[in-house]
């Protein structure tokens, strides 16, 4: 998974499938932001998941 770029934030992912634990790092103009963490089911988080937190996130700023 690359990093996604909204509303001049980039929003990287990493996970592991072993605690099925992720987490999004949020980054503006190359400063890191914030950390949103998640959990999530199977070899990797959906697409659709990460969205959902990325979105969340940009509602609330």
């Amino acid at each position: 998974m690359g990093a996604t770029e909204r509303d001049g934030y980039v929003f990287e992912t990493e996970y592991s499938v072993v605690q099925q634990k992720g987490a999004v790092h949020v980054y503006k103009k190359g400063q890191f932001i914030s950390e949103l963490p998640f959990q999530f089911e199977g070899n990797q988080p959906s697409s659709e998941q990460i969205e959902n937190v990325i979105d969340a996130y940009l509602e609330k700023m």
